[in-house]
């Protein structure tokens, strides 16, 4: 049964309608993979009782409702497939998907993979999160890993440990590199959703929810060989989802399918009172056959750039050339002010970043450091101190420092400026094409032991190159598996899109 596993999701729902697959049975291998893919360290907190206790709950909705389909056929003498008047069910009613550690979720625990957070546990979901199990009756598989609060680009800054890559080169399984695995290195699954890109990838779960700054849905989803995919901001809530960058996060999906992404997205899209940066214009969210060769696809050059590699910029030009083939009209475009946006973002997070983490004081928010009461200031420096990496105090630091008076124009205001003009690149160019053709990462997955030589501070600026400009102009993109390197591991492409709805 474990090819179930790697199933879409109609496909799955398709055979709990014909009565050939319970959802408790689907539940258990779910949790039976995480239990033996353990070592991947994919998943924070996994709640197996309440996944069977809410699998059996599935089963029985649907037993109850089959009997009012059959009644409600005979009587009128035709038969409505999946769904059926008086059905409350969704297709994901039973499915089982994971949820990235920095969405909230009612009374289970919430950590950002940080010791800040360590043992909160929410009071209430987020709405991405209401809207998928409370609402649609999908079924929360686990809470998954990820960088100390999303701040990182290999899932290896967190409070439980790094998040491992489940492919192996063929370095790593040569008999050269015995030394190596036996020493424990690993290639590393990106991030900062590495926990919800490897447990999709694992089939621990066919979907998973993510989250999205500056590539941290698409970076992991290329790393592992999935589909991830960045919405436009806007387009759904990030009520619940603890902040990072307000201005840019967003709500991410990694399915293993297109179609599944299409499926999830349309679950909790759209408006939410409770996030007042959410539209509240109608879209349409159904999925459109498009003839490529009415498509006009850019290639912009400045995504050629330092660093990538000549690989992953042959995989390119074969997947441009290969759809101009096929009649679509492949031209090149130019977003000049791409240079400057990984120094933007990092001066527009950092500031961000400073004004929202100021809750986490150990009185209102946060981990409260011990024997550190004889004053408020004292306990406020010792909690921070304790509750933060290194990761999150350098970028507290950076963002105060931008936000002083005398630098505020210098760095802040002129950052928000050159964001313009990096959103109004994209504006332009979407005026001549339908969509653009990027790389996702720079390489193929790295080594640990490699990547560990630069902090990760130079890690984002480098891996983020590619991925972030889209989250500055508020656009979708999609990043898709394309191939296998040399080496045996995945390479993706991205795709960015300016109006969403017509595809």
């Amino acid at each position: 049964m474990q090819h179930l596993l790697q199933s879409r999701i109609a496909n799955i729902f398709a055979l709990f309608s014909g009565k050939k697959l319970s959802s408790f049975d689907l539940c258990s291998l779910c949790l039976e993979k995480i239990a033996k893919l353990k070592h991947l360290n994919a998943f924070i907190t996994v709640d197996e009782e309440a996944v069977r206790r809410e699998a059996i709950a599935a089963d029985s909705r649907r037993q109850k409702g089959t009997v009012a389909a059959q009644s409600f056929s005979s009587l009128f003498i035709f038969f409505v497939p999946f769904h059926f008047s008086g059905d409350s069910r969704s297709i994901v009613d039973g499915i089982p998907i994971a949820v990235k550690d920095n969405f909230c979720t009612k009374d289970l625990r919430t950590t950002c993979a940080s010791k800040m957070l360590l043992n909160y546990f929410p009071p209430y979901n987020a709405t991405v999160v209401h809207k998928l199990f409370d609402v649609s009756k999908a079924i929360l598989v686990g809470k998954t890993n990820l960088d100390e609060f999303a701040m990182g680009s290999g899932s290896v800054d967190s409070v439980f440990g790094p998040v491992k890559n489940p492919w192996k080169s063929k370095l790593l399984s040569s008999e050269k590199s015995d030394a190596n695995e036996n020493s424990g290195d690993f290639h590393i699954c990106g991030g900062s959703s590495g926990g919800s890109a490897v447990a999709v990838a694992t089939g621990c779960c066919f979907a998973a929810i993510a989250s999205d700054t500056g590539g941290s849905t698409r970076n992991p989803s290329a790393r592992v060989g999935v589909v991830g995919f960045k919405p436009t901001y806007g387009i759904a809530s990030r009520y619940g989802l603890i902040p990072l960058t307000h201005s840019m996060d967003v709500p991410g999906i990694i399915t293993r399918y297109v179609e599944d992404v299409a499926l999830v997205f349309k679950l909790f899209a759209g408006h939410d009172p409770l996030d007042s940066t959410t539209v509240t214009t109608q879209f349409d969210q159904e999925l459109k056959k498009v003839n490529i060769s009415d498509l006009t696809i850019g290639i912009p050059k400045e995504y050629d750039c330092e660093g990538l590699s000549p690989e992953i910029k042959d995989m390119w030009k074969d997947v441009s050339n290969q759809l101009s083939n096929m009649g679509a009209k492949v031209i090149n475009v130019s977003l000049p002010h791409t240079r400057y946006s990984i120094s933007c973002y990092s001066v527009i997070n950092a500031c961000e970043v400073a004004s929202n983490f100021a809750c986490y004081d150990g009185i209102e928010f946060g981990h409260r450091a011990k024997n550190a009461e004889s004053s408020t200031e004292e306990l406020f420096a010792s909690s921070r101190y304790e509750g933060f990496n290194d990761v999150v105090k350098g970028r507290i630091l950076a963002g105060n420092y931008f936000l002083l008076r005398d630098n505020y124009e210098v760095y802040y205001n002129q950052a928000l400026k050159v964001r313009r003009l990096i959103a109004e690149d994209f504006y332009r160019v979407f005026n001549q094409v339908d969509f653009l053709i990027t790389p996702v990462t720079l390489t193929e997955a790295p080594l640990y032991s490699e990547w560990i030589k630069k902090d990760n501070r130079e890690q984002v600026a480098i891996q983020d190159y590619c991925t972030q400009p889209v989250n500055m102009a508020g656009v979708p993109a999609i990043s898709i598996p394309c191939k296998l390197s040399r080496n045996g591991l995945p390479l993706s492409l991205q795709s960015k899109i300016f109006n969403f709805q017509n595809y």
